[in-house]
């Protein structure tokens, strides 16, 4: 589940008068994982705070370094019986008494599944179709009169064995975290009528019923399902992953034609006399979850993002086979169009720069990026002899822009920052789109072709007007700017390069950095020579008549 898909808020009010209190919360999105978290300090006032603070700071870190193979429930498990025993133990050799203990409630969504876990009397409630349900289960005693005892807390002793729950959660779910601070104070009907509008709605109708004098720390935490995890509900479907694939073969009525890769997971495939393009998951993703969350990601970005520039795409209800279908492009791809026409003209050169960045600003909008930008991702095909039409195709190369942790892109099409390690960004992509301009009008790669694990040295390019005359000025400024490999040269955003290409009166000429002041300006290098010429020639006048 994406932050995008959780509404949170959360707030804490000290008890009576006092400016600070012993709760302490956090919600933090890590990876694919929401983590929410409220503590509420037992003991002594700074030893109860501190262990609530500490508590909730050692599981989040934790999440966020946990091992990729550990299961979620191993995580909480693990994490809390290991903080336990940290306080614990510090508290006897400091106190000789259990002094830093805190109750915790803990709740971490994937996908559609909550995970959650809670030690002490600090609850987790769900709000669904107006009916509030309590998921945690108090650890407190249950005579009367003792009920404010706690049976069990954070560090009140060597072990602890946390109350562990999980759930499904759909869209317009309501998850509340809270101290009983708020529950104490609040009926389940005066919680379930003001968990709409928030944490601080509901801390503060507590505060009002007791005339601003809470009698305990009070604190809330609310998370809204704004909608469901589309991708998390796709993984989870039972669908086969064949071993192999061949021709003549029939999958959900789709015939199996010829594959169009050589790993053979792409076929063209005929339905009722219509071709298709299928591709099915890598076989490796029947065993390797990183893999099956690739695919699925991929074939969720192919079905939604439609735009004239990406072949059409759905994912079949009925399937029985973790695939997805594509409209058929009648055309090939940029890089075989390119060894037999060795390369695009001007105009169709300008074309395709447009389609790339058009469909850059769209996938912009949901915070995305191609991440692999190559004549070998770009179908081209002529509808006739004035017109060109291109599809961008390899949907799992689409990443988060900003994105660290990618390695989507191909290393002669990548920027220099890249390299080092640096997000991917719109002038990565706009590095990415120059070298794919480069190639097409020159038939060569602008700094060379690079290998794969090579650490390239780059040497500035030549510009491509050096190898295809045809060239415009201004276009040649305008992909020499795009492929600059000082960052503070290039474009910075696919709008100023957009601008640049529809407006080429406007567009200055592209100098290299430490160029000659011939090369960038040649009438103020003459004009300075002539100066410095007279100059001297005076001074010769001056020595001879003397």
């Amino acid at each position: 589940m994406t932050k995008s898909n959780i509404k949170t808020s959360g707030f804490t009010l000290a008890k009576q008068k006092e400016l600070t209190g012993d709760d302490f919360y956090d919600i933090k999105t890590i990876g694919n994982l929401s983590v929410a978290i409220v503590c509420d300090g037992v003991g002594s006032a700074e030893e109860g705070a501190q262990a609530a603070k500490r508590v909730t700071s050692y599981l989040i870190n934790n999440f966020k370094i946990r091992p990729k193979t550990w299961s979620i429930e191993k995580s909480i498990k693990t994490f809390i019986h290991s903080i336990n025993a940290i306080l614990y133990k510090e508290s006897q050799l400091n106190y000789e008494r259990s002094e830093l203990v805190t109750t915790l409630t803990l709740v971490v969504i994937e996908g559609n599944r909550l995970y959650g876990a809670n030690v002490g009397d600090s609850r987790v409630y769900l709000l669904r179709d107006d009916s509030l349900t309590q998921l945690s289960s108090d650890h407190a005693m249950q005579e009367e009169g003792y009920e404010n005892v706690l049976t069990q807390a954070i560090g009140i002793s060597e072990e602890v064995e946390p109350y562990y729950f999980e759930n499904i959660i759909q869209k317009n779910d309501k998850i509340l975290l809270c101290s009983d601070g708020l529950y104490s104070v609040l009926s389940k009907d005066e919680i379930k009528n003001n968990i709409e509008k928030g944490a601080i709605s509901l801390v503060k109708q507590a505060s009002k019923l007791t005339n601003d004098h809470l009698p305990d720390d009070t604190t809330a935490v609310v998370l809204e399902i704004l909608h469901a995890d589309e991708v998390e509900i796709l993984k989870q479907q039972k669908l086969e992953i064949p071993s192999s694939l061949k021709t003549e073969q029939v999958i959900d009525g789709y015939r199996l034609e010829k594959p169009l890769i050589q790993n053979e997971r792409t076929w063209l495939a005929t339905k009722k006399t219509k071709q298709y393009v299928i591709k099915f998951a890598p076989y490796e993703s029947k065993e390797d979850n990183t893999v099956l969350d690739l695919f699925v990601k991929e074939a969720w970005n192919a079905k939604r993002l439609k735009a004239k520039f990406f072949p059409k795409a759905v994912i079949p209800k009925n399937r029985t086979y973790r695939y997805y279908v594509m409209q058929l492009f009648e055309g090939e791809d940029l890089n075989n169009y390119l060894s037999s026409n060795l390369h695009v003209s001007t105009d169709d050169a300008v074309e395709l720069a447009q389609t790339l960045l058009n469909m850059s600003q769209f996938l912009l909008k949901y915070d995305l990026v191609h991440g692999d930008i190559k004549p070998n991702n770009i179908m081209i095909a002529k509808v006739d002899a004035t017109t060109t039409e291109y599809k961008i195709i390899d949907f799992g190369s689409i990443t988060e822009i900003f994105s660290n942790e990618s390695r989507a892109g191909t290393p002669s099409f990548l920027a220099p920052e890249r390299f080092l390690g640096e997000a991917i960004s719109e002038t990565t992509e706009i590095f990415a789109i120059g070298v794919t301009l480069y190639l097409s009008l020159t038939g060569k790669y602008p700094y060379g072709e690079i290998e794969p694990f090579q650490n390239p040295t780059f040497k500035e390019a030549k510009k491509p007007s050096y190898y295809n005359s045809n060239i415009p000025d201004w276009f040649d400024s305008v992909i020499m700017r795009s492929i600059a490999l000082e960052k503070d040269q290039r474009y910075e955003h696919y709008s100023e390069m957009k601008y640049e290409l529809t407006h080429p009166l406007k567009v200055k000429p592209y100098f290299i950095k430490d160029a000659p002041l011939i090369e960038k300006s040649p009438l103020l290098f003459y004009k300075r020579a002539f100066t410095i010429m007279t100059f001297i020639n005076f001074i010769l006048i001056y020595l001879l008549l003397k």
